[in-house]
Order: structure tokens, then sequence, then C-alpha cells
């Protein structure tokens, strides 16, 4: 059965009985806002493990903050139920909770001042096809080949090759691995055995079916969601993929274009650059999207940074401007139009906010290219609302690229103290 309620004031706690054949009575229950956290690992990243855990820990208690887990379960089939109980926000429960959730909740609530309620169902080191439904891709043209290529994965899994090829692999690698060592070079990753597709977690829609489509049709006012590092190779396919889970999650709540606020993945020593273009070209593609730059908060030798705090509040900021109509800056500057004039480029930004500024002296990370097309350092300044872009080698500039690296070293800001996202202006960004 199901109850839809007229909109209430936020308040409570409230008793709510419900009186059929038998009474069921439900204590503590509140109204306010709701929003799902999901994603992958550095969603799933507890509190007690982010910097300066211990004073949000302490700080942690408050009867008008509420959690819910959802279990990490996969299923082929879509299920209509989840297990698992609200809890009260206490320096217990909060500790094991998502510390980017947390933060988050904590902000929201000191500003709007109501209840709220964060539903976690995020699972490490998940790409995005099992969160997609599988109606979605396989009604879509482009998106179906996803289910064709895990569907001959299937078939074609072998165990007793997956595990000799496996100890080729892991011979190879210990010798890989002490030259690396000898040399210098980073380490190189221990090769895993090939898991059978069919029971993967990574198999298409088996988390949507599981820990997604039985949240619904519970009210939220939207969704925020890390997760990119499992398809940091595949940014072409991330632009399409994307795309495809917020259209289709808005369309099985039926609650119409709720804010969808995202996190563009950290800097790190493995991550192209062409996965963080792919979210940027997302935020500016997708209605009522937005997207927490966190370049500045990244770990070259670590894919889960551990500075949790700044990416909790800037999606706060964001759900304050999109969610709740606020009239403040939640982005930093993001690129907006290139000009030449003569022997240098101009390069335009939205989300300027109070203004430009180069953290730590003057601006890095800014690369140019000439009538060749071969890129190079370029020298860059802020010149009012702009930032111009030359060099020597590039008399005649055609294309500027900023953080195009893996883990770029950039410091381009607004005054509200949010980063630049990197960028590329030989690619097309349609607004």
């Amino acid at each position: 059965w199901l109850v839809n309620f007229q909109p209430l004031t936020a308040g409570g706690p409230f008793v709510m009985t419900i009186t059929g054949d038998n009474t069921i009575t439900f204590t503590n229950v509140l109204v306010g806002e709701v929003w799902l956290c999901s994603g992958q690992s550095n969603m799933a990243f507890q509190l007690n493990r982010a910097t300066n855990a211990a004073v949000a820990i302490a700080n942690a208690g408050d009867p008008e903050l509420h959690f819910f887990q959802v279990p990490h379960i996969t299923k082929d089939e879509i299920q209509t139920e989840v297990t698992g109980d609200w809890e009260t926000s206490t320096p217990l429960t909060a500790s094991n909770f998502s510390a980017v959730a947390y933060f988050f909740g904590r902000d929201l609530r000191k500003d709007l001042k109501v209840p709220v309620g964060l539903i976690d169902a995020s699972v490490g080191g998940t790409p995005i096809r099992p969160w997609i439904s599988w109606a979605t891709m396989a009604d879509d043209p482009e998106l179906k080949e996803v289910i064709t290529e895990y569907q001959a994965a299937v078939k074609a899994y072998d165990p007793a090759k997956a595990e000799a090829q496996y100890k080729l692999n892991l011979e190879k690698y210990e010798g890989d691995a002490k030259r690396a060592e000898a040399a210098g070079k980073d380490p190189i990753k221990k090769p895993t055995k090939e898991a059978n597709p069919a029971v993967r977690n990574a198999r298409p829609a088996c988390l949507y079916n599981a820990m997604i489509a039985p949240l619904q049709p519970y009210a939220l006012a939207g969704v925020i969601w890390y997760q990119g590092e499992s398809d940091s190779s595949r940014g072409a396919q991330y632009q399409k993929l994307f795309p495809a889970l917020i259209h289709s999650w808005r369309d099985a709540w039926h609650e119409g274009a709720f804010p969808f606020l995202f996190v563009q993945i950290a800097p790190y020593h493995e991550t192209k650059p062409e996965i963080r273009e792919a979210q940027l070209l997302v935020s500016q593609r997708v209605p009522n999207t937005a997207m927490a730059v966190i370049t500045d908060v990244g770990e070259k030798m670590n894919i889960h940074p551990v500075q949790k705090e700044p990416v909790g509040q800037r999606l706060a900021l964001a759900a304050r401007a999109l969610a709740y109509g606020e009239k403040i800056e939640y982005s930093g500057p993001v690129y907006a139009g290139m000009k030449v004039e003569g022997d240098h480029a101009v390069l335009s930004f939205t989300h300027r906010g109070g203004g430009l500024v180069a953290h730590g002296g003057e601006l890095r990370g800014f690369t140019i290219a000439g009538s060749d097309g071969n890129f190079s350092s370029a020298k860059a300044k802020i010149v009012g609302d702009t930032v111009v872009v030359s060099a020597l080698d590039a008399p005649h500039p055609t294309a500027i690229r900023y953080g195009w690296e893996k883990t770029p070293d950039i410091n381009l800001f607004n005054q509200d103290g949010l980063p630049a996202t990197p960028f590329r202006t030989d690619v097309p960004v349609q607004p």
C-alpha cells in the first residue's frame, strides 16, 4: 500500500499511526528535505576516515539530521523493497556514514533550519553502468552496446582460462614491479583475476535494480552524486551514460527535473582529463545540474582524497542555489569563450563571483597551441574579468587548455574561494 501526503510543514518529531487489520506506530518522524546520495567509493567514504574527523564526529549530534543506509545488494530484476532504518545523527551513527553526505547535510541544516534526511546508496569500485536501468540502455541505440558487450562477456567467460591468465599476469607483474622500484618509478598495479561478469557488481542495471528502484517514489529534494573514477578511461562514453542516468532517475521519480548535483572527480595519477571534461559537459548540457570542482583537494597517489568537508560544502552551496533559490555563487569559474587578439588569446568565464583570482602567485596550468596545433606552456594573467594567454612560440593562437593533465597544478579561482574547472577550447562547449 502507499499513502501520498499533501505538502506538510517542516518540523517534528511527530508520531505516525497506521491502522488496518493491525496498528503500527512510528515515532521520531521528521518532515523536511530528503536527498539521495549515491555513487562509488568517494561517496561511500566514511566520516571517520576524513580529515579532522574527530572534531566533526564530536559535533555530529543533531536530532533533526537523519541517515538511511541502503544495503549493498545487486539484483538482475527490479526490486520493490529495501531494508534498513532511519537513524538520528549522533557521533556514533555519523562516524560510519558517508563523509561527503554528512558535511552536505550538516551545511543544509545550518542554512535551511529544517530537518534533513540523507539516503546513502553508494558502492565502492562501481562504474556508472550498474546504476542505470536496463530499459534505459536497451531503448537507446547508442547505449545498447553496453548490454550487448555484457551479454557477450558472459557468454565468453571461461573460469579455467581466467585462472591461467591470472597466473601469467602475476608472474609478469612481479618482474615489472621490481624493475619499476629499482628505477624509482611510480608503483604499478597488481593484477586481479577476471571475475565472472554475470555476478560482478559492475554488470548493467544490477545496482539500480536493488538500491535505487526500491527507493521510488519516496519524495526527494534532489540527488548528490560522486562517481566516475571507475569510468576514467571512458570519457566519451560517459558523456552519453551520465545524462541517461540523470534523465532516467528523474523520469522514475515523477518529480520533474529535480536538482542533480555531482562532484567532478579529483586529480589522480591514473585519471585522464577526458573524464573531468565529460562531467563538465554534462553540467552544461543537462538542465538543473551543478558540478562541484575539487581540483584543490585531490591527492596524486590517492584515489580517495581525505579532505571531504570542502566537497560536501560545495555541494551544499549548489543545493542552496539550485534547489532553494538563494542568490549565491556556487561554482568556480567556467570557461565561456575565447577571442584571439593579435598574438594572445582572451578567455571569458561565467561564475566569476566577486572576480577572478590566482591563488599563490601567477596563474599556472595554461598551455597554448599555435597554427601547428602543438601545445606548449603559456603565460597567463588576469585582466579584469578575463584571462589573457600567450607564448612566444605561438604567435598565432588557435587553442588553449587549462589543467589538461592527470594531476594538474592549477590555481585559477574566483573570490568566493571556488576553483575553476579544467577545460580545453579545442572541443566545442555547448551552453
